[in-house]
């Protein structure tokens, strides 16, 4: 949680030379303690794979997240995929983004606030991980059966084509990752969809990367990197309705925990910026 880095003798191993307050550590320490944080978590996340939870159990939930959405007149995500499961490559294209943009945006922006704006990284970092790690908590009190599984007749599968007729659009259509394996379902949290990560993570990016492209005079490329970002979280949704891995309430969960890991990584910072601060001269 590198908020301030002291310089000299005595300055820390893994900490670097300051270029303002919240430079974080240095390149190597922060790849370090991001891969070892998400091996944690995702050890965690995926502690004896989907076989911890009864199918039943996942199932429950999902029908009480479909419940609330019907009462709201919310429920779409069926017509969401029913609306372009005729375009092969549209849903591959989804499929696609779904398994990449998730990470690969991720650690771009990681990188570029580390590299371009350090005094504001170690904040953004913080907010990242401790969004990340509260998580866990959705994934433990509420295991939540994805659309994808409803139809499925696999071991972590409702088998209800005829009552949820949702397609698992990357094992029926194509794309780079598939989670029907029987290693991959075994190792995997199938029902660790309540809150969707996918767009907590999308949403931290573009807030995270929205400041750094603000100008008295945007160029075209300035004005186009801020329809991206503003885009990037809209787009997610999309993904991960339309591929069928994720219900609307999900992002809502993401957003929920996205709220509390920055008010969590806020009182983290300070208390580090505190125990850092020199003590005062006699």
């Amino acid at each position: 949680m590198a908020e301030a880095t002291r310089t000299g003798p005595d300055r820390p191993v893994g900490l670097r030379r300051d270029r303002g307050p919240g430079s974080g550590l240095h390149w190597w320490a922060e790849v370090l303690l991001v891969l070892g944080f998400y091996a944690v978590y995702s050890a965690i996340r995926n502690l004896f794979g989907s076989e911890s939870v009864e199918v039943a159990a996942a199932l429950a939930n999902a029908e009480r997240i479909i419940d609330l959405e019907k009462a709201l007149n919310l429920y779409v995500e069926l017509d969401v995929q029913n609306a372009f499961l005729g375009s092969r490559w549209f849903i591959q294209f989804w499929n696609l983004f779904y398994g990449t943009f998730h990470f690969t945006v991720t650690v771009f922006v990681l990188v570029w606030v580390y590299r371009r704006f350090p005094h504001l990284y170690a904040r953004h970092r913080s907010t990242f991980l401790c969004t990340t790690g509260l998580a866990l908590v959705g994934f433990a009190l509420f295991p939540l059966m994805p659309p994808r599984l409803l139809s499925d007749c696999g071991e972590y599968g409702a088998c209800l084509a005829t009552i949820h007729p949702y397609v698992d659009t990357v094992t029926d259509v194509g794309g780079l990752w598939s989670f029907d394996s029987g290693t991959m379902q075994k190792v995997s949290n199938q029902y660790a969809a309540m809150p969707s990560l996918h767009f907590a993570w999308a949403t931290w990016s573009s807030l995270v990367l929205w400041p750094t492209l603000r100008g008295p005079s945007p160029s075209v490329r300035t004005r186009v990197g801020r329809w991206l970002v503003a885009t990037y979280p809209p787009a997610t949704l999309f993904a991960v309705v339309v591929t069928g891995n994720h219900y609307w309430l999900d992002a809502v969960g993401g957003l929920v925990v996205l709220g509390a890991g920055w008010l969590l990584s806020v009182l983290l910072v300070r208390a580090w910026v505190r125990s850092h601060r020199p003590a005062p001269a006699n």
